[in-house]
């Protein structure tokens, strides 16, 4: 397989390999290439939890357990005012 790199991309390959911390210009590629496929199995399990969360919220509504509106959001008003007083 063949990859066209862009001049500055090149640069950051060179750069890590002066840097001693890879042998080849394969290794840093596939390092980044490792840490792009953990990023997108993180995103994935992210974007499951919302629709798990969301599909919890909806069951939640049609069962008629909702909160007022103005309730919930003082509430996350004070979490949020409490997080930033430590």
């Amino acid at each position: 397989m063949n990859v066209s790199l862009t001049p500055e991309l090149e640069k950051f390959i060179s750069q890590k390999l002066d840097s001693g911390l890879y042998s080849s210009a394969s290794e840093v590629v596939r390092e980044g290439l490792r840490l792009l496929h953990q990023q997108d199995m993180v995103q994935g399990q992210r974007l499951n939890q919302l629709q798990s969360d969301i599909q919890s919220g909806l069951d939640q509504l049609d069962a008629g357990q909702s909160v007022d509106g103005d309730a919930a959001f003082n509430k996350i008003r004070k979490m949020s005012a409490d997080r930033r007083n430590g």
